[in-house]
């Protein structure tokens, strides 16, 4: 997909990458320049840690959106076909 910048600097992602990267208006996003690519990704949410018991939980500083069964496991799906080699 291509699409432009314009004159302000704005740039639009394409409706079908935000929908499938669950990008709403307000998500704050970190931009930046890495070897010669510009890479734009959801800032990661400010957490604190709790003892809940014996263990440390990650809670978030704000509302945040709950996690789905369906986004875990394509999270997990992702992950595990990038660390294994492929054949």
């Amino acid at each position: 997909m291509q699409t432009t910048i314009d004159s302000a600097g704005r740039l639009v992602i394409p409706k079908e990458i935000r929908r499938e990267a669950k990008l709403v208006a307000g998500t704050v996003l970190q931009i930046r320049w890495r070897n010669g690519r510009i890479e734009i990704e959801p800032a990661p949410v400010p957490v604190k840690l709790v003892r809940k018991g014996k263990l440390l939980v990650a809670v978030p500083r704000s509302e945040a959106q709950p996690l789905t069964s369906g986004t875990v496991e394509a999270t997990r799906k992702k992950l595990r076909e990038e660390r294994l080699p492929s054949s």
